[in-house]
């Protein structure tokens, strides 16, 4: 078994790299030029098998058409977070990822990619002087994991990320029950979600990152 290496996305790689969530090329170039990057991304050699997308967070915002939208994940239903200015907003993991379609390789999954591609974020925004990062954490259910490209509040909160404002998603809870993602019981603790904060002092948090600006 191969390492994953990681690295940033870069203008070079729009064409060669899956864009799916992100918007059309010229947006993703925008974000690369205004922010240095716009995804983290995993290769098992020269194969793209994951990334981590992001944008610039902006408060306020609401998503046009709930969880089918990418502005989903900067959807915060309105709470109010006190995010740093210049802050990063967590958007979807894409783990197991070889092309343009929403398929996704086993192989890959249950590897801690994932997790691993939250922490070069991490490393990477703090030492490039951004002021934090937020993310919409979703329920620890694997299914629901899956289902939505999220990770729950334990992973943010062994990186440092205060968990603050939760909240019970309808619309998810709707699709749970759909698609059998849980036990009905489960809900509606199986479609709450909770927002997590991480401000990054003076200089960073102190970590280092591995990854290069492009």
């Amino acid at each position: 078994m191969t390492a994953i290496s990681y690295r940033l996305m870069r203008a070079a790689d729009l064409g060669s790299v899956p864009i799916g969530h992100m918007g059309t090329e010229g947006e993703v170039m925008d974000r690369i030029a205004a922010m240095g990057s716009a995804a983290v991304l995993a290769f098992d050699g020269d194969r793209h098998v994951g990334q981590l997308q992001f944008r610039a967070y902006q408060p306020g915002v609401r998503s046009p058409d709930s969880l089918w939208d990418p502005l989903y994940w900067m959807d915060f239903a309105g709470h109010h977070l006190g995010v740093p200015d210049r802050s990063l907003a967590v958007f979807c993991y894409h783990v197991g990822q070889l092309d343009e379609s929403d398929d996704r390789d086993p192989a890959y999954l249950g590897r801690g990619i994932g997790l691993r591609l939250l922490d070069e974020l991490v490393a990477w925004a703090a030492a490039s002087g951004f002021g934090g990062i937020v993310a919409k954490a979703t329920p620890s259910s694997r299914p629901i994991m899956g289902f939505t490209g999220g990770q729950p509040p334990s992973a943010y909160e062994e990186r440092g990320f205060i968990t603050g404002s939760s909240w019970v998603d309808e619309d998810l809870a709707a699709v749970v029950g759909e698609r059998e993602l849980a036990p009905a019981g489960e809900l509606p603790a199986a479609a709450t979600l909770a927002a997590c904060v991480l401000t990054f002092g003076d200089g960073g948090n102190g970590a280092a990152s591995t990854l290069e600006r492009p």
